[in-house]
């Protein structure tokens, strides 16, 4: 894992700068260059969160179809910063970033290097918030990077025998979270029960789908299909234990009905919190101030 910082932000000498949003270029453990932007904790001395860079730092990861730089992922970000620093970054074909969406396969390494990039910072707890496809790749994430002990279980039931199924034994325990929060995250791949999710598999499946992706989506999908299919979320959720895991999901979701954020919770048992939010739809446009609040107070403060 490197993450290769631009100009004078190379290293971790962020103290020494003028506080402020950071740009940089990481790059993946496979090669493929990653935008992020860093910003640090706005709110004032003796708050919850403090304002030193080695506090929480929340690495925010989008949906399908977000950026970096999208309305949603902004005002995100922004409440978020009342309780933290945050890492915001594009997955690979969205945005400024290379290579292609694999629609929450390969996109696990494209967290690693955001959360590995927050500790190169100072930041000695890391939190990770994903959304919608954002959200299955936090869990999956929390189960390829174990922290402490629990990088060395080999089982095959354990994060060390996942890690070596999917091709991912190289992870690297400074790229783990210590909390992770799940919104609007699917249970399972290749759901179709709902319009919206025909949609997208549609456009992630055809050539003329792709085609809508990249020139009406703005997001370039990889053609290929997976080999091998990655570990399901509701398997992820239950590796994540002894570390947090919030779910949050909205009773007027589009996408997934509540027979998703349900299973995930049943799967994780008394590791994780199960919020059902009344009225919301779906993933970070739907997130209203207040949620995204309590959604960092939690993170900040389990």
């Amino acid at each position: 894992m490197s993450s290769v910082s631009e100009g004078r932000f190379r290293g971790s000498a962020v103290p020494s700068i003028t506080p402020g949003p950071l740009r940089a270029t990481l790059r993946a453990d496979d090669g493929v260059r990653i935008e992020a932007v860093y910003e640090p904790c706005t709110a004032g001395a003796g708050t919850v969160a403090g304002s030193s860079f080695d506090g929480t730092a929340i690495v925010l990861a989008h949906g399908f179809t977000g950026a970096v730089d999208r309305p949603a992922v902004r005002r995100a970000a922004g409440v978020f910063a009342g309780r933290a620093a945050v890492v915001t970054f594009s997955f690979r074909g969205h945005g400024g970033s290379g290579g292609r969406s694999t629609v929450g396969d390969r996109e696990v390494l494209d967290l690693a290097a955001a959360v590995a990039w927050a500790r190169s910072l100072g930041h000695r707890r890391v939190a990770t918030v994903g959304f919608s496809m954002g959200g299955s790749v936090v869990l999956r994430h929390g189960a390829l990077y174990p922290a402490g002990p629990e990088a060395r279980l080999e089982g095959d039931m354990g994060a060390g025998g996942v890690a070596k199924r999917e091709g991912r034994t190289g992870a690297r325990t400074e790229a783990h979270a210590d909390a992770v929060v799940a919104v609007s995250a699917p249970a399972r791949w290749y759901y179709r029960g709902t319009a919206p999710m025909r949609r997208l598999h549609w456009v992630v499946t055809r050539p003329m789908g792709r085609l809508v992706g990249r020139y009406g989506l703005h997001t370039r999908i990889d053609r290929d299909e997976w080999n091998p299919v990655p570990l399901p979320p509701v398997g992820a959720a239950a590796l994540i234990a002894p570390r947090p895991l919030l779910i949050v999901h909205g009773d007027r979701d589009p996408y997934f009905p509540l027979d998703h954020p349900r299973s995930l919770a049943d799967a994780a048992g008394d590791g994780a919190e199960l919020w059902l939010e009344r009225g919301m739809g779906h993933a970070e446009n739907a997130a209203d101030e207040t949620l995204l609040t309590r959604i960092a107070d939690w993170a900040v403060t389990v």
